[in-house]
């Protein structure tokens, strides 16, 4: 087979604003550079990203399948819909990439060869395993979805959290997000933000995310610089009502879910994270690729494989990130870091492909 037909299929839910349907966008595009027909199955119809043209775009609607009792059963007639639909009108994959739990659950029930699921969360975290009665129940059933196929962490830190929660069930391996640098730097160049002198955050108004330990944080500063908060989520209206009950609604702009970010981050004194978990911290490489200085909590997966020790803050001490931030107020470029070339999209590519002719998994 030539380089050039082969092929890679890459499954997600959906193609919304979060850092995995990204991934999925940069992934493909390192392997259409390497030769690869890239395919993008998704689920639902929903897109808040520019596509690449490079790429093909499948829609298979799950939503009529819900009308099916019982979520195994569901999953795995929909999954023979999607094997059907794949040799029907992409042929032989060399690669399929499952992207998230829904994905997951799915090609979990499918017949064909060389499926590799990505973990791009940190899972006893986002599943939060301490809180949930029934955590050996849920335990159980990921533990049944991933012995089917091998994994690929997008962390060190997702690999480790995943080998004590769930075991070495497969072949898994950790191989960082890619990071489409040039496309970023060109995007971040589309225009100037209105606002001067600023910090940044982005990410979604969830749980994870932990909006209110950077307010509380940022309320300990002078406020010398004002603080854009770009995302959405549930949490958001409730952030909103916390800037009133600090008195720094005045220095906090929430600007939404912006589907090009990247000139904020470019111009940003720096940016800043409070996550109590990632599991890669994309937008820490992407503010990187910018030349936009970092700090962040030294959360489970994710910072602490992509920045130095000093630009790290513990997670949940608001004094203590009270303190950094005002250290980087001061002088943001003492928190300036090196983008590691490695992330490049060709790259990572190129480990996903030694990683699955290693595996040699054969599905069911």
């Amino acid at each position: 087979m030539s380089q050039n037909s082969k092929i890679v299929v890459l499954v997600i839910s959906c193609l919304q604003g979060g850092g995995a349907e990204r991934v999925v966008l940069t992934l493909g595009q390192g392997f259409y550079e390497l030769g690869y027909e890239v395919h993008i199955v998704r689920f639902k119809p929903l897109v808040e990203y520019e596509l690449n043209p490079n790429l093909n775009y499948h829609l298979l609607k799950y939503k009529p399948y819900k009308l099916i009792l019982g979520e195994t059963r569901r999953n795995k007639i929909f999954a023979g819909v999607l094997d059907s639909y794949i040799a029907k009108n992409i042929g032989q994959p060399d690669i399929i990439l499952s992207n998230l739990e829904r994905a997951d659950s799915v090609l979990s029930h499918s017949k064909l060869d060389n499926v590799i699921y990505v973990i791009h969360n940190t899972l006893s975290l986002s599943n939060q395993f301490e809180q949930v009665k029934n955590s050996d129940k849920l335990k159980s059933k990921l533990i049944d979805i991933y012995t089917k196929h091998p994994c690929v962490c997008v962390s060190h830190g997702v690999k480790e959290d995943f080998i004590a929660n769930i075991g070495k069930v497969s072949s898994i391996t950790a191989i960082h997000n890619p990071i489409d640098r040039d496309y970023i730097q060109r995007m971040a160049e589309a225009f100037v933000p209105e606002y001067q002198n600023y910090i940044i955050h982005v990410g979604s108004f969830k749980r994870a995310k932990r909006h209110d330990v950077l307010l509380n944080a940022y309320a300990q500063t002078d406020q010398s610089m004002p603080l854009l908060l770009l995302g959405q989520g549930k949490y958001k209206k409730e952030m909103e009502q916390l800037a009133v009950e600090l008195n720094i609604q005045d220095k906090i702009v929430f600007l939404g879910f912006q589907d090009n970010p990247f000139p904020f981050i470019k111009h940003a004194q720096f940016k800043v994270l409070t996550s109590d978990w990632e599991g890669f911290a994309l937008v820490i490489a992407e503010s990187l690729a910018l030349g936009t200085p970092v700090i962040s909590t030294d959360c489970p997966s994710g910072p602490n494989e992509l920045l130095p020790e000093d630009n790290l803050m513990p997670m949940n001490d608001i004094n203590a990130i009270a303190d950094k931030l005002k250290q980087a107020m001061s002088d943001p470029q003492q928190f300036a870091a090196p983008f590691n070339e490695a992330l490049l999209p060709v790259g990572i590519a190129e480990k996903y492909i030694e990683f699955a002719e290693g595996s040699v998994v054969l599905s069911n």
